[in-house]
């Protein structure tokens, strides 16, 4: 316990995986000291913030008008920038325990399809926060280096990375992604389409909360052995009536299957632009899933049928991207390479 006080005190340095649906904070020598939701509570008269995180998604769907939820970040990239800058400010301090002597060193995973303009949103809002340098990494490379593949050697590695407003495919060979290919589509898309389903095939209406616990609980991509069911509860379209329905895993296999086939889709479109030497590489060790999608049940086996290649799931799909960020924090020079070069004012 002194050793980790020691080591807070002579490294303050801090890698962030900036997710849509969670942001996770690495500490140099210590690792994850933060997993949040990326939602912001604050009053709309004074603009101060209320709750951040896990506090502030239990308000969502239950707020008064004076209190305004936010989630900052859409499609993975910055929607609000003053309330990120809030959040990091906020998610900064908590992992320093508020001992700002030096300014910390910051790296930053971003979408690979992000624009300069966005990266400037990005690097610009984290120095506000209080960073004194930043670096950004691309999402895809931060996962690649976490689930431990040999991105450095000339081999193709096939990595997907499917997060809360994303899914991110790339094929990465000595330590640069060659070919890639990034959509806005992930687990808020899947939340949204079990929104849809229920209401146009049950007359329920459910807020987002409820639609992210049926996936989870009973969420699948491919047939199970044994299907599940859930009662949920919301309201009525036709009455207006508080009622309880029963669901389906089968039905909501239906609901997200649409948003799965366009993740399939992609890795189909990615391979018509990939050298036929690494597709050879790719069908040997297969694709490699990460993020907090990986977890949905059956969507290996999915994709392993539809694209015929290997699929392999993470133990720790959702922290992947920080872990392997956190390792290039940790081995700056070691991992030069991967940094997205200088961004242009």
């Amino acid at each position: 316990m002194f050793l980790k006080y020691l080591t807070g005190l002579f490294f303050n340095d801090i890698a962030i995986d900036l997710g849509t649906a969670n942001t996770l904070v690495y500490k140099k020598g210590i690792g994850i000291v933060i997993d949040e939701p990326s939602v912001v509570a604050i009053s709309r008269d004074n603009k101060k913030i209320i709750a951040i995180g896990e506090d502030a998604k239990n308000m969502l769907g239950k707020n008064p008008e004076e209190v305004n939820i936010i989630k900052p970040l859409k499609d993975g990239v910055i929607a609000d920038f003053q309330v990120t800058e809030l959040m990091l400010r906020n998610l900064i301090l908590r992992a320093q325990k508020k001992r700002l002597l030096i300014k910390p060193r910051v790296i930053v995973c971003v979408p690979s399809g992000i624009t300069e303009v966005e990266k400037r949103a990005v690097r610009d809002s984290a120095l506000h926060a209080g960073a004194r340098e930043v670096h950004l990494v691309s999402e895809p490379i931060a996962a690649a280096i976490g689930a431990d593949l040999p991105i450095q050697k000339p081999q193709g590695n096939l990595i997907m990375d499917i997060g809360g407003g994303t899914t991110e495919i790339a094929i990465i060979s000595l330590s640069h992604i060659v070919v890639h290919s990034s959509i806005r589509v992930g687990g808020d898309k899947m939340d949204e389409s079990i929104v849809t389903y229920l209401r146009k095939r049950n007359n329920i209406l459910v807020g987002i909360q409820t639609a992210e616990k049926i996936k989870k609980e009973i969420g699948s991509a491919y047939p199970l052995e044994s299907e599940l069911k859930m009662e949920v509860r919301g309201r009525d379209i036709i009455t207006g009536y508080p009622i309880t329905v029963e669901v389906t895993s089968e039905e909501i296999r239906e609901a997200l299957s649409e948003t799965v086939q366009s993740m399939i889709d992609a890795v189909k479109c990615l391979f018509e632009k990939t050298a036929p030497e690494l597709a050879a590489d790719i069908a040997e060790r297969g694709l490699i899933l990460t993020g907090g999608g990986a977890n949905l049940k059956g969507i290996d086996k999915k994709i392993q049928e539809t694209v015929d290649l290997p699929v392999h799931v993470m133990s720790e799909a959702l922290t992947c991207v920080l872990k392997g960020c956190g390792r290039v924090l940790d081995n700056m020079e070691e991992y030069r390479d991967v940094l997205i070069k200088k961004i242009e004012d």
